[in-house]
Formats: C-alpha cells, structure tokens, sequence
C-alpha cells in the first residue's frame, strides 16, 4: 500500500465499556497513535516538527465505525498521508482487527500548521526542505 503504515495496539479493559467493546472516543486516540509511528517511521516525528515552529492542531475530524473493537482485541491502525496543502494536512486511516483482517473503522484528520502561538502559517515557506519530505509521502490510499 505504498506510503501506508500499520501501527498495532492491543485494547485494553479500560478501552472498553461494561460490554467489553471499545469506547467510540478511543478511535481517535488510536488515529494520534497511528499518526505519530506513521511520522516516526518515515523521519518526520513530531518533536522535529515542534522544533521548527509547528504545531499540527486536530481541526476536523471524520470516522465510520464498521464493526466494533472488543477487550483483548490485536488492532492494526493503518495509516497513510491523504492530502497535504502548504497550510493543512490530512492523514487517512483504517483499523482492522489483526487476527482476522476485519474493517472496524474507518476515517480521517484534517491538522492546520500553526505557529506555538496558533497563528496559520504556510509550511513551505518556513520550512521547505521538511515540507518537501512531507510531499513525498502523499498519495498511498488506505
């Protein structure tokens, strides 16, 4: 799946509700876990993103829940760089079940680049070598 990346995440008993299936908000935690290790493993982790000025707030974000998650579920967070414009960035992502390949869930985060102070800024401007990086990696679908 080209530029794709599979986190995995086991769900754990405080994940879930009195019935065992995970908590609707924990998906999107699992997308910030799928994000990060995406950004990681490619070279383009957070804190050097932090470091050059940038911060990468949630501004939209969009989910479909398939099938639920359960306690003691293995989880592979499928991640992947949807869409990147010189103020915004979208990541893709798909969580199946690793044990069967299930589709549980899938959705998308839209992120403005801002300043520590929160005023937009255009990445390529400020850093174009490390937006150049980033354009690399658009394109893989989920």
């Amino acid at each position: 799946m080209g530029n794709m990346y599979a986190a995995q995440v086991r769900v754990r008993y405080a994940d879930t509700d009195a019935m065992g299936i995970a908590y609707h908000a924990n998906y999107l935690v699992w997308f910030e876990v799928g994000r990060t290790e995406f950004m990681r493993a490619r070279g383009v982790e957070y804190a050097k993103l932090e470091a050059a000025g940038f911060m990468l707030p949630v501004v939209e974000a969009q989910i479909h829940w398939r099938h639920p998650a359960r306690y003691d579920d293995l989880i592979d967070i499928e991640t992947s760089l949807a869409e990147l414009t010189p103020a915004r960035i979208r990541f893709a992502y798909r969580i199946r079940r690793h044990e069967d390949g299930q589709l549980l869930c899938e959705g998308s985060t839209l992120h403005g680049f801002v300043t520590r102070e929160g005023k937009p800024v255009a990445m390529p401007r400020r850093a174009p070598e490390l937006y150049r990086r980033l354009e690399a990696l658009v394109g893989a679908s989920v």
